[in-house]
C-alpha cells in the first residue's frame, strides 16, 4: 500500500467532533477531486465514527496531506445542541506512514483469520472470504476488514487498525495516568490549527 493514509480523530471529543469528522472526510473527497486527485475511505465498515482512515493517491499526494496533518478547527453551532455557547470544534489529521513501521505491534502478536464478510456490498461481500480479522494475541483487541477485494489487501488494513487501537490503548493509558481523560482532545486544541473550516457547507476560512 504506497499511497498515504490520514488518520482522522475526534480526539475523544464530544458528539460535535464526531460529527465533524464524517463531514470532514467528504470535504477532503472534494478537495481532492478539484486538484485531480483521490482521497477515499479506506474502509467503510471498520470505522468508528469518531475515527476514520482515508487513502490520497495521485500526483502531489504528498503535498495534499501535509496541507492538512495537524489540528483543524471547524466553526459552527453543535448540529445537536442548538443553545450551546462553543463555536470551535477541533479535530485532529495525521499521516500513518504504514503498519510495518509501528514498533508496538508485531507480526508473532497477531492472528490472522479469514471470514465471510457482512452487512451491504452487493454480491461481492456476500459469496466471498476475502474479509480479515486481526487479533491482537497479548491484549485481545481485534480488527475487521472487509472492504477490499482481495484478501491480502484487507489484511493490510485489518492490520492498520490493528496499529491504531494499540496506540489508542495506550493513549488512553497515559491519559489516565496524568488524571485526564480528555488530554488528547485539549492537545488537539492547543496543537497545530493548520486549517479552519465554518458553517454547515465547510468553507475554507482563508
Amino acid at each position: 500500500m504506497s499511497d498515504i493514509i490520514l488518520h482522522l480523530s475526534s480526539g475523544h471529543g464530544p458528539k460535535e467532533c464526531e460529527w465533524v469528522i464524517a463531514r470532514l472526510a467528504e470535504k477532503f473527497a472534494t478537495e481532492a477531486s478539484a486538484e485531480g486527485l483521490k482521497c477515499e475511505l479506506v474502509d467503510n465498515d471498520a470505522a468508528t465514527a469518531g475515527s476514520l482512515l482515508m487513502r490520497v493517491s495521485g500526483r502531489q499526494e504528498n503535498e495534499f496531506a501535509a496541507a492538512r496533518v495537524g489540528s483543524i478547527r471547524w466553526v459552527g453551532a453543535s448540529p445537536f445542541r442548538p443553545k450551546h455557547k462553543r463555536k470551535n470544534w477541533y479535530v485532529g489529521v495525521r499521516s500513518l506512514s504504514g503498519p510495518d513501521q509501528m514498533p508496538d505491534l508485531k507480526d508473532a502478536d497477531i492472528k490472522f483469520k479469514a471470514i465471510r464478510a457482512s452487512g451491504p456490498g452487493g454480491q461481492h461481500v456476500n459469496k466471498t472470504d476475502s474479509a480479515v480479522r486481526a487479533t491482537h494475541i497479548p491484549t485481545g483487541l481485534t480488527s475487521v476488514s472487509q472492504d477490499q477485494r482481495s484478501q491480502f489487501a484487507n489484511k493490510k488494513i485489518a492490520r492498520l487498525r490493528l496499529s491504531l487501537l494499540l496506540e489508542e490503548k495506550r493513549e488512553r493509558a497515559e491519559a489516565a495516568a496524568k488524571g485526564s481523560m480528555w488530554s488528547e482532545n485539549r492537545d488537539l486544541e492547543r496543537g497545530n490549527e493548520v486549517r479552519c473550516y465554518e458553517g454547515p457547507k465547510f468553507k475554507l476560512r482563508r
